[in-house]
């Protein structure tokens, strides 16, 4: 399982390559197509919801019980 730091990093570099507005990037013979806007933002919200998961803290209950003292 991944870390909360290497979480936020893999969401950073989603949310630049959202912010980005080229689709495609060639560099001499090699070319690479980027994701479709709708999977960036499945992703990056699946992302912020894992970590979200992790930084939650415990749900702790306190049960009171009382009687008229009869």
């Amino acid at each position: 399982m991944a870390t909360i730091e290497e979480l936020q990093s893999r969401l950073e570099k989603l949310r630049e390559a959202r912010a980005d507005p080229v689709n495609e990037s060639s560099f001499g013979d090699e070319s690479v197509k980027f994701r479709p806007d709708h999977e960036l933002k499945a992703a990056i919200s699946d992302l912020e919801r894992q970590i979200a998961a992790m930084t939650r803290k415990p749900i702790r209950r306190i049960l009171v019980g009382t009687t008229k003292g009869f």
